[in-house]
C-alpha cells in the first residue's frame, strides 16, 4: 500500500483521527498538546498518527489535505483544520457536540 492509500485508509478507518506530533501521553509539540488536550476534554475515543514516526505520510499529508501544518484534525473523513480552529470550535461548545454525535454514530 502507497502513503497515499494509507492516508486514506487511516482517516476511512477513525471517525475522529488526528494526526500529530508525539502521542496523546506525550505529545512532542505545543499544538499537539493543546489539540489533544481539548479532543480529551471531550471524553470521545479518537485515533491518531505520531507523524513523527511516519516521516512518508509527514510529507504527503499536507499535500493530499491541502493543509501544510500538524496537528490535522479529521472527523468522518472531513479535514476539521488545526490547533487554532480545534480550540476555537471547543471553547464554543461546537466540538464537543460534534465528537460525541460522531462517537455516538460510530459505536461499536
Amino acid at each position: 500500500m502507497d502513503t497515499l492509500d494509507r492516508i486514506k485508509h487511516q482517516i476511512a478507518g477513525n471517525p475522529i483521527l488526528i494526526y500529530m506530533k508525539g502521542n496523546p501521553k506525550q505529545p512532542a509539540c505545543g499544538f499537539s498538546a493543546r489539540t489533544v488536550e481539548a479532543l480529551l476534554a471531550c471524553n470521545v475515543p479518537f485515533g491518531y498518527v505520531d507523524i513523527l514516526q511516519h516521516n512518508d505520510i509527514r510529507q504527503e499529508l499536507p499535500k493530499f489535505a491541502n493543509w501544510p501544518t500538524f496537528p490535522q484534525l479529521w472527523v468522518e473523513g472531513e479535514l476539521m483544520g488545526g490547533c487554532d480552529i480545534v480550540l476555537e470550535m471547543f471553547r464554543a461548545g461546537e466540538l464537543q457536540t460534534l465528537l460525541n454525535d460522531v462517537a455516538e454514530r460510530h459505536k461499536k
